[in-house]
């Protein structure tokens, strides 16, 4: 069998794979096939040395895999690191009624299961790829409904966020039968609250939508020799406000870079920065609660997420 439905989730075996690219794209099917651990809304299976399939798992729509294949192939010639571009398209058939697409493969390993060393060529590279890639979108380009607005539309969604983790790090403290920690959190959640206020108090970005990434976090980028080598998963690409990507400087990248990358990208101004690091906040205790849920054993939770989220908040608490 080559299919098994799980609730929402298809779950997809390396045999099914095979049997997709003999029907479609044949002169691919006998590559080596093995399975890429990690993914959430898509699947990657390794095809070969040089490619990967990906597979629409929890994604409910096509859409950000069309928008992979219409726009990755015009930005990747003017990118200085590597990044997937779609070279076949996979049709929904009977067998696997959801979006593929063979892409290629960005060696590296994932940022959250790897590491940054050479903090300052890691700073040089990130600043580099976005001051490439943050250029006007065309009027076409895709935009978001929830990422990219200005941020004093986001009020209640973070307080949510706020909420829900002091409520999970109560539950787990009451558990531990300690306080420290959870006192210890209460003053960081007090801290990014002002840091939140200072940002939706900058001005919004009055210039043009630019491209951008969407979603730099650890999973997103992968590492080789102590620095950044590539950045992956576009699914979440708009055109909007940069800031939305400047918040890599505190998320991905070691402590004491932060104003590295801001000098070499050069393009933002107090108010954009401000923004970034407000940015950098919600997406620090965004990677603290899938760590949280990962320890809970929840669906989607990932347990290794929780001390990459902790040390990205010290450091924006830092401001390094």
């Amino acid at each position: 069998m080559w299919l098994r439905v799980n609730g929402s989730e298809i779950e997809v075996t390396a045999d099914l794979v095979r049997d997709l690219l003999r029907e479609q794209h044949p002169d691919l099917a006998e590559l080596p096939i093995r399975e890429v651990a990690g993914g959430w809304g898509n699947q990657m299976w390794r095809l070969g040395d040089d490619l990967a399939v990906r597979m629409q798992r929890m994604d409910k729509s096509p859409d950000l895999q069309l928008k992979e294949r219409r726009w990755l192939p015009l930005l990747a010639s003017r990118l200085p690191l590597p990044i997937p571009t779609p070279v076949r398209s996979g049709t929904p058939s009977e067998r696997f009624p959801k979006m593929w697409t063979v892409m290629t493969w960005v060696e590296g390993r994932p940022l959250d299961h790897g590491s940054i060393t050479r903090g300052d060529h890691a700073a040089d590279m990130l600043a580099a790829f976005l001051k490439a890639l943050h250029v006007e979108a065309p009027a076409d380009a895709p935009v978001s409904t929830d990422r990219g607005v200005p941020l004093k539309t986001l009020a209640d969604g973070v307080e949510h966020t706020l909420q829900e983790v002091a409520a999970e790090a109560a539950r787990a403290t009451g558990t531990a039968g300690t306080t420290g920690a959870a006192s210890d959190l209460a003053a960081d959640l007090r801290g990014v609250r002002e840091i939140w206020a200072e940002a939706v108090a900058a001005p919004d970005w009055a210039g043009p939508p630019l491209w951008l990434h969407g979603d730099l976090h650890p999973a997103n980028v992968v590492v080789s020799d102590g620095t950044l080598s590539g950045i992956v998963d576009f699914g979440d690409m708009f055109a909007g406000d940069p800031a939305w990507d400047l918040a890599a400087a505190w998320v991905l990248l070691p402590a004491g870079t932060a104003s590295r990358f801001f000098d070499m990208y050069a393009h933002a101004d107090e108010a954009a920065i401000r923004r970034a690091r407000g940015l950098a906040a919600m997406k620090s205790l965004f990677l603290m609660l899938m760590g949280q849920n990962g320890d809970r054993g929840l669906p989607g939770g990932k347990p290794h997420w929780g001390p990459a989220g902790r040390a990205a908040l010290d450091r924006v608490l830092k401001g390094v």
